[in-house]
């Protein structure tokens, strides 16, 4: 079989190594690929947005199955296109993808259908944004957030108001975040714990994957802005048999079942962001694939045929494949460029992946990076994401930072307290 990933992430590198060790992967291309892509997949020069450049790929190659990884092309409709060409492709169309692709529709959306979620307000406009504001309906903190796609960046907690009208006149004045914050949602502060609550869907049924807890905020302590995650580990330490059913019972299959009815069937990897209250579980956003960088350590838990279980999510019975995880625990730590997620240098040589690659145990997945001959460079802001599996997670993580600690390039920047149990969000 031939397959195509779509994407450059390290995300996307990590589906390529587990999809190449199946028996059914034949040929394995990722578009456009990085660095470490290469060296379990033929890179193609196809940027991730180029949809009919993508299909025409596929239906010139025979690819037998496409998957994609990466938020935009989803929402741009990737997944209708190549459909309409009868290409096999393992994703959500662009109705369904709207539930990540506008946190509007997605608010709105849980709102009708009583999923349980934080409080909000939407704004089209910075006088109505002050106007909520001033009412102090939901206290501050607050949050604000950009109704479009902002690579995990169009999250803002704020303290106070003039913190939230500042940020306001960013997203909806000044255009930080482009089109994607011609509207924004003002939502209540959520206290307690986030959790990734990920599951394949066909549709009608789901197939979930082991938890994971993300890391999103830059520094140490869960200190700094938000970024697209630095780290996460596999189970999260806070996912309960008594949590995940209900979960299942409030969010996810209620979720599958009303984009189903209301004509979004939802055929993918329906990612929902969770906070743990007191109340219980409140969804803070729905993402319409696989997370970055969760996958990473989820993918080194999995035992089962990656392969064979997309294929029975494409053909609407993902239930008939018998899923198995390793019993170990998992991390990953992002190595991320001096100033991410805000501004930050590229091309910077990095060394000692070798090195690093050398510790049992250990799995690099490249992110940022491309090669100019022989040497790595790095080409964005998190670069690579080092991961492990071992008895426990002090061992993995242990391992882990030994890892990071023999790469080197210049202003690399990673937290150090991966898998440390945080306080609560308060």
């Amino acid at each position: 079989m031939k397959i195509l990933i779509v994407g450059s992430g390290g995300r996307e590198h990590a589906l390529a190594w587990k999809i190449a060790q199946s028996p059914h992967a034949d040929k394995v291309y990722c578009a456009p690929g990085n660095g470490g892509t290469r060296l379990v997949a033929e890179n193609v020069p196809l940027a991730e947005t180029d949809i009919a450049g993508l299909a025409d790929f596929a239906a010139r190659e025979n690819i037998e199955l496409t998957v994609v990884g990466p938020e935009v092309p989803l929402t741009m409709g990737i997944v209708d296109e190549f459909e309409k060409r009868g290409l096999r492709i393992f994703g959500p169309s662009k109705k369904a993808a709207e539930i990540e692709g506008s946190k509007v529709f997605a608010k709105q959306f849980m709102d009708r259908h009583r999923i349980p979620t934080g409080r909000f307000k939407v704004a089209d406009g910075f006088d109505q944004a002050k106007k909520i504001l001033a009412s102090g309906e939901f206290g501050y903190p607050i949050v604000i957030k950009a109704d479009g796609l902002a690579a995990g960046k169009g999250v803002v907690v704020c303290s106070s108001q003039k913190k939230a009208e500042d940020t306001a006149g960013e997203m909806l004045v000044q255009k930080k975040f482009g089109p994607a914050g011609r509207r924004i949602v003002i939502e209540e502060f959520l206290r307690g714990r986030e959790v990734s609550f990920i599951v394949i869907s066909d549709g009608m049924r789901v197939q979930p994957l082991v938890s994971a807890m993300d890391h999103k905020a830059a520094y140490d302590g869960d200190k700094g802005p938000n970024t697209g995650g630095m780290g996460a580990i596999s189970p999260s330490p806070f996912m309960t048999e008594k949590l995940f059913n209900e979960v299942m019972n409030t969010v996810i299959t209620p979720a599958v079942t009303r984009l189903l009815e209301e004509g979004r069937k939802f055929k993918g990897v329906l990612y929902a962001g969770l906070m743990i209250t007191e109340k219980g579980p409140r969804v803070l956003e729905f993402n319409a694939r696989f997370g970055d960088p969760e996958t990473q350590p989820q993918l080194v838990r999995l035992e089962s045929d990656l392969v064979e279980l997309l294929t029975a999510a494409v053909d609407e019975n993902v239930l008939r494949e018998d899923v198995r995880w390793s019993a170990k625990p998992s991390g990953c730590v992002v190595v991320a460029s001096g100033g991410y997620p805000v501004r930050y240098d590229k091309g910077k040589t990095i060394s000692g992946l070798a090195e690093a690659a050398e510790i049992p145990g250990v799995n690099i997945f490249h992110a940022g990076t491309k090669y100019e001959n022989d040497t790595c460079l790095t080409t964005g802001g998190r670069v690579l994401g080092v991961c492990a599996s071992e008895d426990n997670l002090a061992g993995t993580m242990a391992k882990i930072y030994d890892a990071c600690g023999r790469i080197h390039f210049e202003a690399m920047h990673y937290r150090c307290d991966i898998g440390a149990i945080q306080e609560e969000r308060t």
